[in-house]
């Protein structure tokens, strides 16, 4: 049985293990293995999973019906395993809002402990980041809005933290950011950006003005699609440049107090309503630079606006948590 959840726009479609096997998907029973022989079964689960039925795609929509598919969980109790399977095939090793949308199905299924936090396991086939990675996750209330508070733990900054390559550094406020010449080469106004790690990569690009910012039909335009593939995208369908394992990119512009605007393209997906590790990575760049101060976060996207709670000890960030909330679609 699949179910499909949207969260804040960010629509994944969630499928138990057995039910991918059943349609003869060769899925190996260890998510940890299964992670490891992707190749082998993503592009088909895909398939099975995401893509439209002849004759269904509305005009101008994504070529899939949802963002991405989430695969578990793979046992009854937790700590749950799970999978993240972008539509290109490749695993994600965190998604902010898909994690939100498997918590909320793992909810429906009666399975999340109600009252107490429970662990989930992201499992990932890339080199540069341990395999599973563990997100905490508890059900909260927000402004009155039934969610979860995912606990993304302590962020990372700079080109070493997603392994960069061959950027040069600039000076803003007093931060060193990076200049990543391909986006600077798309964009006049991309000149300044934030590498930051929260369990997946970023490259958060700060503007200062709305005209900078890109809306997602002016993503999917051939030419900005295709020079912003070639640097989200690792090979073979980009060119994993600056980043060789791709880099999820955001843009962000400062509102004023402690809320922030953002675009999204995301590395093996692209434009995006909206993503819950962007909208961390964009809250943890405004407070390296001042626009933001620790505490609640309001970060705005197309899809909706994402509370981020960030703590800080002795001048740095000690964790961020994303509050998510999600519906069940169908």
């Amino acid at each position: 049985m699949t179910r499909l959840y949207d969260a804040r726009g960010n629509i994944y479609r969630v499928v138990a293990p057995q039910a991918l096997r059943s349609q003869g998907i060769d899925l190996p029973d260890q998510a940890s293995q299964a992670a490891q022989t992707r190749e082998g079964w993503a592009l088909a689960a895909i398939e099975a999973c995401c893509s439209w039925a002849p004759g269904e795609q509305p005009p101008g929509s994504k070529d899939h019906r949802s963002d991405g598919l989430l695969v578990g969980p793979f046992q009854s109790l937790p700590p749950f395993d799970v999978l993240i399977v972008n539509t290109d095939g490749t695993l994600a090793e965190r998604s902010g809002n898909g994690l939100t949308i498997f918590s909320q199905a793992l909810s429906d299924q009666g399975l999340l402990p109600r009252d107490q936090a429970c662990v989930l396991r992201v499992h990932h086939d890339k080199t540069d980041l341990v395999s599973p990675g563990e997100t905490s996750v508890k059900a909260a209330q927000v402004d009155g809005v039934q969610g979860f508070w995912l606990d993304l733990g302590q962020p990372a900054f700079g080109p070493q933290a997603v392994s960069a390559q061959g950027v040069e550094s600039v000076t803003f406020k007093g931060r060193e950011l990076s200049h990543v010449l391909p986006l600077a080469a798309l964009n006049g106004a991309w000149t300044r950006s934030q590498f930051a790690r929260v369990g997946n990569p970023h490259c958060v690009t700060l503007v200062d003005r709305a005209d900078a910012l890109p809306s997602n039909e002016q993503m999917r335009e051939p030419v900005l699609d295709e020079g912003l593939t070639r640097i989200a995208y690792a090979m073979p369908t980009g060119a994993g440049q600056p980043c060789p394992a791709g880099i999820n990119l955001q843009w962000a512009m400062h509102e004023g107090g402690q809320c922030v605007t953002a675009r999204v393209f995301e590395r093996g997906e692209g434009p995006t309503a909206s993503s819950g590790t962007s909208a961390t990575a964009v809250a943890c760049a405004a407070w390296r630079v001042g626009w933001v101060s620790a505490g609640e976060v309001r970060v705005t996207m197309p899809g909706g606006t994402a509370p981020i709670l960030l703590e800080q000890e002795r001048g740095e960030l000690s964790r961020v948590s994303l509050f998510g909330t999600a519906r069940l679609v169908s």
